[in-house]
């Protein structure tokens, strides 16, 4: 992007930034925020429920393979703007291995003669504790123990409290584990402000703040855009959103200039709203957050003034997401397109599910058929009779590889067995993880939980007690 530029930040705020809000997300809008944004914090929001689960199992079949896969790539992308912006970075990428991923990004930042020294956080992992424990998943309302496949992850929700530890010992990277996701900016802003975490209201309001910019593009328009009803200038260059936040966690919204999408009172709401059950009682680890009195004040051209929100202390329990390894699955899919499409798609789909039972014994029940193009999404609930063309899906669960391939390749075989005009046949075989939720007392977890810096000199991580925080800087060349 060129022609970017940011306003200055107001006396006495901090300017947070967000860089991502999911692994997939891109690059090029975090770097102008790096570049020209005049940031103190980037965030890089890049976990979700599922991605640790598969994280946990990717680092079981390959040691030190847990962390995101785009982490250092992203840190490396940014590293010199943040050096010379002195811009600190946080991120939940390290997945299921922080410390494998604050090696990896050490040692990629070394080699680009940056000092930018790392801390990353552990702790997160409570799979002995749920497997002791036995717990009930909150979706079946019985034990860990009784649901099916075997248990491969348990990764409770840590809060703000030791990213604070680690930026306070001097940090300039900031690498976690399962986090909440408001959780990554609150630790940088009562950092930075040197809050109080039993201040409810306080870290109430900073995670009104958080939530805002985690989901990174989705504020600046582009989750919010539609063609017709809200329409969104420039979404092929969208630019991700910051906010310069006071002591007091009163935050002005706003994006690069020059950079695509918007940023206003309309895309503050949805935002605000995005998955949030209850607004009054929005449950984190650091706080029982309340949006409902959350208000939006137009502070120019894309700036959106935030005030309110309150909270209430902290819960007692922590969640947890569990992760269970739930076998393979295959899929298959073709096209039909013209007079009949529906029909063809549906005598192949008969074909198909005819020859998995009768050939290789597969249970109807773990098969799945959908008809892309006749309102699929909709699960029936829309009736489409003469579709222009059918691209016909079919998913099944299996044990092994082997099993889950069938799928695919009976459905490729449609092409000169099945009904006329089959075409652009796709295959495919993943392994499942399948992701549920229990809750565990947080005192257990918060014993765990441990700030580590990893020690360029020795090449091992350093334990940092939190009494010797000045010493623990200068041995690391941050600021005591």
């Amino acid at each position: 992007m060129s022609g970017l530029s940011s306003s200055p930040k107001p006396a006495h705020h901090v300017r947070v930034g967000a860089g991502a809000g999911f692994a997939g997300d891109r690059l090029d809008p975090a770097i102008a925020l790096a570049e020209h944004g005049r940031l103190d914090f980037l965030v890089f929001e890049l976990l979700g429920e599922r991605t640790v689960a598969a994280a946990q199992r990717r680092e079981k079949e390959a040691e030190g393979t847990g962390f995101d896969p785009s982490l250092v790539e992203r840190i490396v992308s940014v590293a010199a703007h943040c050096a010379a912006n002195g811009t600190r970075i946080v991120t939940n990428g390290g997945a299921a291995n922080p410390k494998a991923a604050a090696q990896a990004v050490a040692e990629a930042i070394e080699e680009l003669n940056i000092d930018l020294p790392v801390a990353y956080i552990a702790g997160d992992d409570v799979l002995s504790v749920v497997e002791s424990q036995d717990p009930l998943t909150w979706e079946t309302g019985q034990p860990v123990s009784a649901s099916d496949g075997e248990l491969i992850s348990a990764n409770a929700y840590l809060g703000a409290e030791p990213i604070r530890r680690a930026l306070d010992f001097g940090a300039r990277i900031v690498i976690t584990g399962r986090v909440a996701d408001p959780s990554l900016y609150v630790g940088a802003l009562a950092h930075y402000f040197d809050w109080d975490h039993s201040d409810a209201d306080l870290i109430g309001r900073a995670t009104v703040i958080g939530h805002l910019l985690e989901c990174a593009g989705q504020v600046t328009g582009g989750y919010f855009a539609d063609p017709v009803t809200k329409p969104v200038a420039g979404l092929a260059r969208l630019g991700f959103p910051f906010a310069d936040v006071d002591a007091d966690a009163q935050a002005v919204l706003s994006k690069l200039d020059g950079s695509g999408g918007e940023v206003t009172i309309r895309t503050c709401t949805e935002q605000l709203l995005y998955e949030v059950a209850d607004p009054s009682a929005y449950i984190t680890p650091d706080v029982i957050a309340d949006f409902s009195h959350v208000s939006f004040e137009e502070a120019g051209v894309d700036r959106v003034r935030v005030s309110g929100g309150t909270g209430t202390p902290r819960p007692s329990n922590l969640k947890v997401t569990l992760g269970y390894d739930s076998g393979w699955q295959g899929e298959g899919q073709l096209s039909y397109s013209g007079l009949r499409s529906k029909d063809r798609a549906e005598l192949a789909a008969a074909i198909v599910l005819e020859r998995l039972e009768e050939l290789y014994d597969v249970d109807p029940e773990s098969v799945f058929v959908e008809y892309i193009g006749m309102a699929a999404a909709f699960r029936g609930l829309v009736q489409v009779d003469d579709p222009a063309e059918v691209r016909l899906r079919i998913v099944g669960s299996a044990a092994t590889r082997q099993e889950a391939s069938i799928i695919g390749d009976e459905v490729e075989a449609l092409y000169t067995n099945g009904p006329a005009g089959g075409g652009g046949a796709r295959k495919s075989v993943h392994s499942v993880v399948a992701v549920k939720s229990c809750s565990v007392d947080r005192s257990i977890v918060e014993e765990a939980v441990s700030v580590e810096f990893v020690d360029d000199a020795a090449d091992e991580p350093a334990n940092n007690d939190p009494a010797d925080k000045n010493s623990a800087a200068r041995r690391k060349g941050g600021p005591a």
